[in-house]
């Protein structure tokens, strides 16, 4: 009796979970006869519960599948040799309505999606490259700006998928030919999807030329996704970092934790963009503060004592640091970064040596930064000294460093450019504060009832960009 009793609750999940799948169906048919993404943007909403529930009940997509696609549908085939179903007839056959909905491009497109994570969420990664040859030839049959979202997100978890199978070549001629029929199309998500996955693959396979060559010839959507926008900017600020260019890279990298959805999802890009921020702040020749550490002990330990070695000028215990954290380092593909910070520790002791000292040997300083010799020692002075790190001079004769008073900073035009770099960024904020205002149309003669429910999805829709699901790209 009692598998009796679990066997009804299976089936009586796997109905419930089938009519949720087609009420998302009828958001998109809604999507393709308003011509308004935002009932897709709600059914994306869903996406990451739903996925949840696919992963545990595995009888839901070939009953879906077999259900809402006729018998000569012909996608149909190989949707259920990518789930190892077979072909069955359904129990109950769609009306004409029903019918026509199951076969909109948004809806076809959206199962393969499902189809997509669920081979994903199963490891089956060969099953899923395979799929995904026969949904690049499926999305190149279709233009409608209605599926411009799901066109994007399908080509994530393809680019996804190459990288999980080390395989990062094969889907840039792909990825450049969508971004160029994207780009003709005036396809802001899709083209904001592509930018920052060709970004992702080049920075992947350490291809730093063509990722600033992409950036240069590109232009990114000012209407994407803050999500996107996100990302784009923490490649960026990656590339620039890479490229000595750490101004840039450091407005790119606090801009992009700046979009980033303060949500669970979003803790991993966080906290990557942190550790970014934290070693391009060193190569500035700044300390970070103290708090941005105590966000997750664990995770930034490693960054922390790099900051330590910085901050006290202490050549040796960088070295310990470097060697006892490098496969942490390599891991979050900082290593070539933190390595650069050798020559940041030996300005910061040369710097606390000639704030301490208004006179001091060359060979006291070679003994103090723990450095081969004196003259690498005088070599590494000298170059602090015309790069502006110290205000000091050598005598070359007598082998000693003489300090020169310290200047007022405030005599100086760092403050001006300081207050210069916030006016600008609060005068960025308010511009795009007012672009991203919404207004009623002049000519709305929509009828009483459809405006209460327009108005009702205005709110859900506004809750949940309260609660930032709407951002669910770190799935």
């Amino acid at each position: 009796m009692k598998d009796v009793a679990d066997t009804s609750d299976n089936l009586s999940q796997t109905e419930t979970l089938v009519k949720e799948i087609e009420q998302s169906f009828t958001l998109l048919a809604k999507a393709a006869h308003n011509f308004d993404n935002r009932y897709i943007s709600k059914v994306f909403r869903d996406l990451g519960p739903l996925r949840r529930k696919l992963n545990k009940n595995s009888e839901v997509l070939p009953i879906l599948i077999n259900k809402i696609f006729p018998q000569d549908y012909t996608n149909k085939q190989y949707l259920l040799e990518a789930i190892n179903a077979t072909e069955s007839q359904p129990s109950e056959s769609l009306d004409n309505e029903a019918l026509e909905t199951s076969l909109l491009p948004e809806v076809q497109l959206y199962v393969h999606l499902l189809v997509q994570v669920y081979l994903l969420d199963h490891n089956e990664l060969s099953r899923l490259d395979t799929l995904n040859g026969h949904i690049v030839y499926l999305l190149k049959s279709f233009n409608r700006r209605s599926l411009d979202f799901i066109q994007g997100k399908i080509w994530f978890y393809i680019s996804r998928t190459k990288e999980l199978l080390n395989d990062l070549y094969s889907i840039r001629p792909e990825l450049l030919a969508s971004l160029r029929t994207a780009t003709l199309r005036h396809d802001t998500e899709t083209t904001a999807f592509i930018i920052t996955l060709l970004l992702r693959n080049y920075l992947l396979s350490h291809d730093v030329t063509q990722a600033l060559n992409l950036v240069e010839k590109t232009e990114f959507p000012e209407q994407a996704g803050n999500g996107l926008v996100a990302r784009y900017y923490y490649y960026l600020a990656r590339i620039h970092a890479i490229q000595l260019d750490y101004s840039s890279a450091n407005e790119c990298v606090i801009a992009a934790i700046r979009k980033a959805p303060q949500t669970q999802l979003a803790t991993g890009f966080i906290q990557s963009a942190t550790k970014l921020s934290i070693l391009i702040e060193l190569l500035m020749g700044d300390i970070p503060e103290l708090k941005v550490f105590k966000k997750q002990p664990g995770n930034f330990e490693p960054y922390f004592y790099v900051t330590k070695a910085v901050k006290l000028g202490d050549l040796k215990l960088f070295g310990e640091v470097l060697k006892k954290y490098e496969e942490f380092f390599k891991r979050d593909d900082n290593f070539t970064l933190v390595s650069r910070l050798r020559q940041n520790v030996i300005k910061t002791g040369i710097r606390i040596i000639s704030l301490s000292y208004s006179k001091i040997s060359l060979k006291d300083i070679c003994i103090k930064l723990h450095l081969d010799s004196e003259e690498l020692t005088e070599y590494i002075v000298s170059k602090a000294i015309r790069d502006g790190v110290i205000e000091a001079s050598i005598n070359h004769q007598k082998g000693f460093m003489q300090s020169k008073e310290l200047l007022d900073v405030y005599s100086t035009k760092l403050p001006q450019s300081e207050f210069d770099q916030r006016i600008k960024f609060c005068l960025s904020l308010h511009n795009d504060s007012v672009k991203s205002m919404r207004y009623p149309s002049d000519n709305d003669t929509k009828p009483e009832t459809e405006k209460n429910l327009d108005k009702e999805d205005e709110m859900d829709l506004l809750k949940a960009i309260e609660e930032g699901d709407l951002d669910d790209f770190m799935d």
